[in-house]
């Protein structure tokens, strides 16, 4: 827990275990919404699990609430997460819009990623990507209803 090196804030869990790393992505959505997946490092094969900005605030109150049983340099550090606001002009986290099968209908039939950015609201290589994933099959073709 605290502060990357560009002062955003933090909380992360280091464990070699499956079944923690995975209870802990759990308890991370149940109490800030964040998404997280478990995948073990490629260096030396364990979990690092982070979660920034708000979601570490709110994760940090959660676990370091007034009064808890904690070592005073994390509560400190805890308390310290508490007053770091978001950048004005700086964009809030990235929320990935899942795709459908009627956008994805749209998308083959326009067969143009500039079209169909501006028809679907999307990004130009958005639907490039989209695209790309259909034809080669990463992703089923939509049904036809």
């Amino acid at each position: 827990m605290g502060r990357t090196s560009k002062g955003f804030p933090f909380v992360s869990l280091t464990t070699a275990s499956t079944a923690i790393a995975r209870y802990f992505c759990e308890y991370v959505q149940e109490v800030t919404g964040v998404h997280r997946t478990v995948k073990r490092n490629a260096r030396d094969g364990i979990y690092n699990v982070m979660v920034a900005m708000e979601g570490a605030q709110r994760l940090a109150a959660k676990l370091y609430y007034p009064g808890c049983l904690a070592l005073a340099r994390k509560q400190t550090a805890a308390g310290s997460l508490a007053t770091w606001g978001r950048p004005a002009g700086m964009r809030n986290a990235y929320t990935a819009r899942r795709w459908t099968a009627t956008e994805d209908r749209i998308l083959l039939r326009l067969n143009s990623p500039t079209a169909a950015a501006e028809v679907l609201g999307r990004t130009r290589q958005s639907c490039n990507l989209r695209l790309w994933r259909l034809r080669s099959g990463q992703v089923p073709m939509p049904s036809n209803h």
